[in-house]
């Protein structure tokens, strides 16, 4: 076969299968679509994506189901997506500890940046710092004088080595120069019950879940960690506010699929998403749940995830965190 032919050859394959996608895509979906969760019922995460699921599903004309793959730390979950065939039938939540993994965990049984087609990232909130009620700080920086002054005798509670309250806790000391004991739990919900009693002293965790607690007054907020106060808490500083720059940080939760998923079939989906959490009913469902929309694109997604996996290595570096 002469050069020529080569090319005229492989041009034809590529336009054979350019047109295929497309009429795939346009076909898609021809069946209920799954959405991995990998964590339980009832958490930010999975409330983003069982509001998704109703709304795209209808949207689609077909049924989006919910499957929690609890598990690792978020391991099975992922991986299971990561070894899904590519054809948009499974889909996989991402938030923040998907970036924080590899970082932490060098070894994963696949690649996460690579082992990925990112469809949008849909919504995000900000954390919080919360403290128990019976510390004496009122503002975060009675929070920061008091742990100056005792160094290392105060202490915050996270969900785990690695979780995002870890990191959390591990930013906020470095932004606010202090050193606080950290005391890991099985769960954030472990160490909301210990806060709460007083067993611990301090949490960084998302705004979505602290706020209940901190309506009904068992925790006080000191500082949310955006450059913007939260309409939900605006009598509570932003982290910009309260001269704490670096301790900015989202809570988001995304869409991805298993790479190789065809990009008519991303877009379509991208489409539907960004129509769901656009509307007025996906606004109002989100705020309910101290969320705002997000709703970018593709590459967009994308590069958000590889710039988070970027400073979470950093924090984990610099804080020579371990996984359990």
């Amino acid at each position: 076969m002469n050069f020529t032919r080569f090319l005229s050859t492989t041009a034809a394959v590529v336009c054979t299968l350019a047109i295929a996608q497309t009429v795939f895509a346009q076909n898609y979906p021809v069946r209920p679509i799954t959405i991995v969760v990998p964590y339980s019922v009832g958490g930010t995460t999975d409330i983003v994506a069982r509001l998704a699921a109703n709304q795209v599903g209808n949207g689609l004309g077909q049924p989006f189901v919910v499957d929690n793959k609890v598990g690792g730390g978020g391991l099975i979950g992922w991986g299971t997506v990561a070894r899904a065939a590519p054809d948009g039938y499974t889909l996989l939540t991402t938030e923040m500890s998907f970036t924080i993994a590899p970082g932490l965990l060098p070894k994963m049984p696949f690649d996460a940046q690579k082992g990925f087609s990112h469809i949008i990232t849909a919504a995000s909130a900000p954390h919080v710092l919360v403290v128990t009620p019976n510390l004496p700080a009122k503002t975060v920086q009675e929070f920061i004088a008091l742990a100056k002054a005792k160094p290392g005798s105060m202490n915050y509670g996270s969900g785990g080595n690695g979780t995002n309250t870890h990191l959390g806790g591990e930013l906020f000391k470095s932004a606010a120069g202090v050193d606080l004991m950290h005391v890991p739990y099985k769960g954030a919900g472990a160490v909301l019950t210990d806060l709460m009693a007083g067993q611990v002293q301090a949490l960084v965790t998302s705004l979505p879940t602290a706020l209940p607690h901190i309506k009904s007054g068992k925790l006080r907020a000191l500082v949310v960690t955006s450059d913007h106060r939260s309409p939900l808490l605006p009598d509570v500083p932003s982290a910009k506010e309260a001269n704490l720059p670096s301790f900015v940080m989202d809570f988001w939760v995304g869409f991805a699929a298993p790479a190789g998923t065809p990009q008519p079939v991303i877009d379509k989906l991208n489409h539907a998403f960004m129509s769901s959490l656009n509307s007025e009913d996906g606004k109002r469902r989100l705020a309910e749940q101290g969320l705002t929309p997000v709703a970018n694109t593709p590459a967009k997604a994308s590069q958000q995830a590889t710039a988070e996996m970027k400073r979470w290595a950093a924090v984990v570096k610099a804080g020579n965190i371990k996984p359990e």
